[in-house]
């Protein structure tokens, strides 16, 4: 094997299967793992350099044995490295059997009678690498015909549905965990401290210059009361961030500046001023906002007591008209 492969072939060829097999079993994420971890790197360049050294001392060593031999010796050494080995041997009958045909000295009992302009035809069996492949053509069309139009099993269409159901699913699950992911169907009011502090921080660089820096408001609207323009709530103000506010006299669109977590701190940072008491307050611009899905549960709420009122109410009547009646039987 060693005659047959050069060693400019042999050394990158087991140098990059290691590499291969590195790569397969670290987890390394998105980036190789000579990159992600540098001892690998280090590693890998130790492997080059002991392969190198290898092929080195191997070919310095058959060269001395070469040496050490006497001219017979040195004959029966050149012959054994000329004649072919047995992997080519074995590789040239596979490729006769497959190739098919007779050889050129048996050709005259296929000839054919007739000639054009001299030239003869062979009537050669088809190669068996042809029919074979024919015949596996044949078996593949009679499974897929049982599988798919007798027994009606799964296609790519049906198997394209279930994968793309799966993968919606997968997206959902991840956009739970994945903060910057959020958009105004998904976005929640952020609680958590480290997320305010962000918007915050987001709202004293771009906001405090039209609302000031206690949300009053200056040239935009103040935040305080509870007058908006465009909707209160976290969906409609992380929309009015996402898409900016009235054409020609809002506020500009900060999707493009920032990431949707940041509109999402920002946005609920500004809710925090719902309720305080600026220093000079701007005069309230645009309709109160009433959150109307709270407005549902709590009308879901009354009618529920309300239902049950009655039917205590019903219970209650119900209760006397027996008792009355009982009372009127025993007189």
């Amino acid at each position: 094997m060693r005659n047959l492969i050069p060693s400019y072939i042999r050394v990158p060829l087991v140098f990059f299967a290691i590499a291969a097999l590195i790569e397969y079993f670290v987890d390394s994420g998105d980036q190789p793992a000579f990159i992600e971890q540098p001892v690998i790197l280090l590693f890998l360049l130790l492997v080059l350099l002991f392969l190198i050294a290898i092929e080195g001392i191997v070919g310095t060593m058959d060269n001395i044995l070469y040496q050490s031999l006497d001219e017979e010796g040195r004959a029966r050494y050149d012959a054994q490295r000329r004649a072919p080995s047995k992997f080519s041997l074995w590789i040239q009958n596979i490729y006769k059997k497959l190739r098919g045909g007779k050889p050129i000295e048996e050709e005259a009992e296929i000839i054919l009678d007739h000639n054009y302009d001299g030239i003869k035809e062979l009537d050669n069996n088809l190669p068996p690498w042809w029919l074979y492949g024919f015949y596996a053509t044949i078996i593949f069309a009679a499974v897929y015909l049982a599988r798919y139009h007798i027994f009606n099993a799964e296609d790519q269409f049906d198997e394209y549905e279930i994968e793309y159901a799966e993968a919606n699913r997968a997206i959902e699950e991840y956009k739970k965990t994945a903060k910057n992911l959020v958009d105004v169907n998904t976005v929640e009011v952020l609680t958590e401290a480290a997320d305010l502090n962000a918007g915050k921080k987001i709202f004293e660089v771009n906001c405090v210059a039209c609302h000031m820096a206690d949300g009053g408001g200056g040239i935009g609207p103040n935040l305080t009361d509870e007058h908006w323009i465009l909707g209160g709530g976290i969906k409609n103000v992380f929309r009015t961030i996402s898409e900016g506010g009235r054409d020609g006299k809002g506020m500009v669109a900060w999707k493009n500046s920032l990431k949707p977590i940041e509109m999402a701190q920002v946005a609920s940072y500004v809710l925090q001023f719902q309720g305080t008491t600026p220093a000079n307050p701007k005069e309230a611009e645009g309709d109160i906002w009433v959150d109307e899905s709270e407005d549902t549960s709590d009308a879901t709420e009354t009618e529920e007591s309300s239902s049950e009122d009655s039917s205590n109410e019903t219970e209650e009547n119900a209760t006397e008209i027996v008792e009355e009646t009982q009372t009127v039987a025993s007189n």
